[in-house]
């Protein structure tokens, strides 16, 4: 069960990080572009320190597109809060729609 569990708790933690490197620059529009990308690219170094062992970890467990599918649905669990709680923005019904037909095509994949 381990061999399940850990690399979805690694994938769910390099989400939190590239989610704020790809968005949390957003709250300051005020600071210039390449300083914000440099913060950026220092976040997504501690993204890549938790995905690809997560990816290591779980390739045999799980064959790849599974993988894929899994890191989908956590990088929209995580936007979605992310969203939420940091930017401020709302979640609307099309958003949700959008987000449960992903679900839906993940569980197809999972289909043996």
């Amino acid at each position: 069960m381990w061999n399940a569990v850990l690399p979805v708790l690694l994938l769910i933690g390099s989400n939190v990080f590239m989610t704020f490197a790809w968005y949390g620059h957003l709250k300051f529009t005020d600071r210039p572009l390449w300083l914000v990308i440099l913060a950026s690219w220092g976040i997504a170094f501690f993204e890549y320190c938790l995905q690809v062992p997560a990816n290591r970890l779980g390739y045999g467990t799980f064959n790849p597109a599974q993988l894929k599918a899994i890191q989908e649905i956590i990088t929209l669990c995580v936007f979605a809060a992310f969203s939420i709680l940091y930017l401020g923005a709302a979640i609307r019904w099309n958003h949700l729609v959008g987000f449960t037909l992903i679900v839906a095509a993940a569980f197809f994949i999972f289909l043996d």
